[in-house]
């Protein structure tokens, strides 16, 4: 039976195929709780959920392109730096906002800053262009 448009708890642990940790409900002590299909989650997420059932446990392998995309050079953008307000106070690996279409933030992580030509900034998501790796366990269904 499908979890499609029922609100779902799910525990996880996210990996990189390095086994590397990303995030994880269960060090939060706290399950997700999300409509199952209604785009809330990532595709690959959402796909692995949807036929599970309560107390159910599994481990699923998800491609970049079900998870956040593929990374795309369109996202790195590049601002001269009499556009910059603030520059000197801007480092690389620093994590900004930049207002998208109808003022809503987009977060964005310093590249590159030079003072004299400018700052590079990455909107792809942190974990876009990388497989991802989940345990989910199903703790709870409510009926739509």
């Amino acid at each position: 039976m499908s979890n499609d448009g029922k609100k779902v708890c799910a525990h996880y642990r996210g990996t990189l195929d390095d086994g590397t940790q990303f995030d994880s409900s269960y060090d939060r002590g706290e399950p997700i709780a999300f409509t199952c299909g209604a785009h809330q989650m990532i595709a690959g997420f959402d796909a692995a959920v949807r036929d599970m059932e309560v107390g159910e446990k599994k481990t699923v392998h998800i491609p970049a392109a079900e998870a956040y995309g593929e990374r795309r050079d369109d996202l790195v953008l590049t601002y001269p730096a009499e556009q910059v307000p603030n520059i000197e106070d801007i480092h690389a690996g620093d994590k900004l906002y930049l207002s998208g279409p109808g003022g809503q933030p987009v977060p964005v992580t310093v590249v590159s800053v030079d003072p004299a030509t400018g700052v590079t900034l990455d909107a792809n998501h942190e974990l876009a262009g990388q497989d991802l790796n989940f345990d989910i366990e199903l703790v709870s269904i409510e009926e739509g």
